[in-house]
């Protein structure tokens, strides 16, 4: 009798939680300011100083940058952002850097995470003229349309918990087509010829390598829900996926019961297009080209031909990694004498 009442506490107790939100609330007044307390113990004062003011001023280089000339409107390549008030800076840099280390005309996609306020629009059209902005009213629209509230529950809410999720329901839902998405925290070096292949005539799914497993699942789980075994290393930052391909009942269903059996992860985005991937054909970029947290070593002096700056890498993007691309552009030189 007593575990029986102590488990209908719990399921009220529960029940109140959910009602009241306070998930979000216990994030905010507990786990953001601990996370915050452990980064800064990790990173130290003194560096995320540094680093602040790293980013402060790779964001003001932005307005310097030179506005891409598309060479062909008929036949550009596009790629895709989802970016706002935070990333916008490192997304122009990512889609210039791409474009400096190509002949090709390349046709930035850009889907607004609700925070790409008008000034930060103009200064990318200033830069890419050819770009495309989808703002959140658009999205909104379609997004009520094709993936409906009372039917996909879990995929709003983690929508709209979640941002990551929108580099999947936003771009992809509704659409047709081969899209390439790209994080904004990405810079190129060299021509990036296995994702220009890729963009030029898509056949299967495309990913890049993590450093390490990061799904934030167990494998068990996602194979048996995939009904597929789990590609090990599968990073998002590059992600080519065919829009129609997308079963959005079965995604539905694969996030509803990972949350449900093993809760929410910051990498839950990332789970979910390894289980999309599970058991197709990749085109997978190689990890010794296209490098996932490089070190500081490969940031100072690049070989590679992009990074991808998670975790640790970061601070070595903001105080060495953009400069690569911006020093010579400050002085005004074309493409051509790149």
């Amino acid at each position: 009798m007593k575990n029986h009442k102590h488990n209908i506490v719990s399921d009220h107790l529960r029940h109140y939680a959910k009602e009241w939100k306070l998930g979000e609330v216990a994030y905010k007044l507990y786990y953001a300011p601990k996370g915050f307390v452990q980064k800064t113990m990790h990173k130290g004062p003194l560096n995320m100083v540094i680093d602040h003011f790293s980013s402060l001023q790779m964001e003001q280089a932005v307005y310097r940058l030179l506005p891409i000339s598309p060479q062909n409107l008929q036949q550009s390549l596009d790629i895709y952002f989802l970016t706002g008030r935070k990333f916008w800076y490192q997304t122009c840099f990512c889609a210039y850097s791409m474009a400096q280390h190509t002949n090709l005309t390349l046709r930035p996609i850009i889907y607004d995470d609700g925070s790409l306020e008008k000034k930060y629009q103009a200064q990318i059209i200033k830069i890419f003229p050819n770009a495309k902005i989808i703002l959140k009213p658009e999205i909104e629209e379609y997004i009520n349309q094709h993936l409906p509230q009372h039917k996909f529950p879990y995929l709003r809410e983690r929508r709209f918990n979640y941002p990551n999720m929108r580099k999947i329901t936003d771009i992809h839902a509704g659409s047709k087509g081969w899209k390439l998405v790209l994080d904004s925290d990405m810079l190129f070096f060299r021509t990036p010829d296995f994702l220009l292949n890729w963009l030029k005539s898509p056949q299967q799914p495309c990913h890049m390598v993590d450093v390490e497993t990061s799904y934030g699942y167990s494998d068990t789980l996602m194979a048996s829900l995939a009904q597929a075994t789990i590609s090990e290393r599968l990073n998002v930052g590059i992600c080519g996926l065919k829009s129609e391909d997308i079963d959005w009942e079965k995604l539905e269903y694969w996030c509803k019961t990972l949350i449900e059996q093993q809760g929410t992860h910051y990498y839950q985005e990332q789970a979910l297009v390894a289980m999309l991937m599970a058991g197709k054909p990749c085109a997978v970029a190689p990890e010794e080209n296209y490098i996932v947290m490089p070190s500081r070593e490969e940031v100072m002096k690049p070989k590679a031909v992009l990074h991808h700056y998670v975790a640790d890498s970061k601070p070595w993007y903001f105080r060495y990694g953009w400069k690569h691309i911006a020093q010579n552009l400050f002085l005004g030189q074309t493409k051509s004498n790149m």
